[in-house]
């Protein structure tokens, strides 16, 4: 199912579909909502790059020491490491690089 819009309220991160239903909701603590892709949303929490699906169930994580997350599109999210631009996917696997 694709992911239209994924929303920080209150204390709840918020999970919506193309026809603006509410699929699920998870709770916001320690967790900042940094981008939804159609089929994944990226969340900072803690030390750690976390991406859920839309039943809000953690796909997987990585390290975010040198990493700013800038968003998330398609199928992929992008965080900016250095002096690089790298391109991951909702396993946390990095697709590609280039220079900043």
């Amino acid at each position: 199912m694709a992911i239209s819009d994924v929303q920080e309220k209150g204390s709840f991160i918020e999970v919506y579909d193309s026809n603006g239903k509410k699929i699920s909701y998870m709770s916001s603590s320690g967790k900042q909502l940094m981008g939804t892709a159609s089929n994944f949303f990226v969340v900072i929490a803690g030390s750690f790059i976390e991406t859920y699906d839309e039943n809000c169930r953690k796909i997987t994580y990585m390290s975010s020491s040198g990493k700013e997350v800038r968003g998330a599109s398609g199928d992929t999210f992008t965080v900016k490491a250095g002096s690089f631009i790298e391109t991951y996917d909702k396993n946390c696997k990095r697709l590609n690089y280039r220079s900043a």
